[in-house]
């Protein structure tokens, strides 16, 4: 594979998709290859059968391969799923000299320390997130490196999930022939494809509706400041029309995406669709308002839930007001006026999210679609990681050629290592050691 290409791969519960990009010389992403096979061993985010999974990802990657005539060596997965959770926590260091700098290694410290906490059996942390720092008592520090001090402190937002799960979508990606380049959250990397660093600064909720699960990120003054999964998302919706009308499963998402809304009051009570019976069955009628008052039931849950959780980061205080309200993506955020029904509940401005934020101008409209907004992230986190490993082999290579009695007085400014790095690592050595 050429080295300024990267593949995304979405594990996802109704859909998995391997996207192939590459950065042009603009440094935007150009989408090279895309296919999508419909996933059959995923419920609510997490892996449920690993053979259908494994057939469902190779199929994705051939397609992938067909319609770029490249090859896909390494993929970087997003993890989601109904066991993420979040929690806040602080925690700080003892500098055993304050005469000295505060540097990278400070900060490694303490974020290690983090990692120490004791979780629930079977969990681990996965991401680490710092939020602001003190040092000696002094607050609201954003970047702590070169400044003097004895004591370091920082509150940390620390994402959780389950090991089985995460080890078992790289089980997964390795039997399917695939090296695991990397592991990524999917909301932060939905987040990255459809959010403007503005709305990141101002304020913003990212809701990622998807079939199994409704993925929110909340960012405020450019970092990331809450998450949660709620395992709930367009399935239920279908399973609630299936039931209420008493119709098969692939009639109701037909219905749900032709002629669903999600509010009652726009359809007039004469309209009226007519769906074919079951072998020798009379065809059934279903109005349009019922229908919309089954999915209307259904999303006013899904979305409550949701607000819930921006209450739960403090949306109602003044200084963590999200000004850019929310944005709305994945697949469920096409329903019609959903937009509406979300402004009217939360009382937000709200946008639906297209993932072209870094994408090239003449890409398809396919790619566009916030559908594949999960995806676009995990082909820009890909690209991200290479980069960084790119920049990190030349480092080595100028430190080989120096002759020792040279030293080296900048240091190179090198991007902290992200804990999801040490994790992919962590997940292949038992993935290695399992065979």
């Amino acid at each position: 594979m050429e080295h300024n290409i990267a593949v995304g791969l979405d594990i996802g519960t109704t859909k998995i998709v391997a996207m192939i990009g590459r950065k042009n010389e603009y440094g935007k992403v150009e989408i090279l290859g895309i296919g999508k096979s419909k996933s059959l061993g995923v419920h609510r985010g997490v892996v449920n059968n690993i053979t259908q999974t494994i057939q469902s990802i190779q199929q994705a990657v051939l397609e992938a391969e067909a319609t770029s005539e490249i090859k896909i060596e390494g993929v970087t997965v997003g993890i989601a799923g109904q066991h993420i959770r979040s929690l806040q926590h602080s925690d700080y260091i003892t500098r055993a000299n304050s005469e000295t700098v505060i540097d990278d290694n400070d900060i490694d410290k303490l974020i290690n320390q983090v990692h120490k906490l004791v979780m629930l059996p079977g969990e681990e942390i996965i991401h680490v997130l710092p939020q602001e720092y003190k040092v000696d008592g002094q607050a609201e520090i954003k970047e702590p490196i070169g400044m003097y001090g004895g004591r370091l402190e920082a509150n940390f937002h620390v994402v959780v999930g389950q090991v089985s799960s995460i080890r078992n979508i790289g089980r997964c990606v390795q039997s399917a022939g695939l090296n695991l380049e990397g592991i990524t959250l999917e909301p932060l990397a939905s987040a990255n494809a459809v959010l403007s660093q503005e709305e990141k600064e101002a304020g913003v909720a990212l809701i990622d509706i998807g079939g199994g699960t409704t993925d929110l990120a909340i960012f405020r003054d450019g970092i990331i400041r809450h998450t949660a999964v709620i395992p709930f998302g367009g399935n239920v919706i279908t399973e609630d029309i299936k039931e209420g009308c008493s119709i098969i499963e692939k009639q109701a998402e037909l219905l749900k995406i032709k002629f669903g809304s999600a509010w009652p009051g726009e359809n007039k009570d004469n309209e009226i669709v007519s769906i074919p019976g079951l072998r020798g069955r009379e065809p059934k009628e279903i109005t349009l308002k019922n229908l919309s008052k089954i999915i209307h039931a259904r999303v006013v849950e899904i979305i409550e839930q949701v607000y819930v959780e921006i209450k739960n980061y403090g949306h109602e205080e003044q200084k963590k007001k999200l000004i850019a309200g929310i944005v709305l993506t994945g697949g469920g955020a096409q329903l019609k006026h959903l937009k509406q029904l979300v402004e009217y509940i939360t009382g937000m401005d709200t946008r639906i999210g297209f993932p072209n934020e870094h994408l090239a101008g003449d890409s398809d409209d396919d790619v566009t679609s916030p559908l594949f907004a999960t995806a676009v992230g995990l082909v820009l986190d890909g690209l991200k990681r290479q980069e960084r490993k790119r920049v990190e082999k030349i480092e080595e290579e100028r430190r080989e050629e120096l002759k020792p009695n040279e030293i080296i007085e900048e240091k190179p400014i090198k991007e902290r290592r992200s804990f999801l790095d040490k994790l992919t690592e962590r997940v292949k050595d038992f993935l290695d050691n399992a065979e």
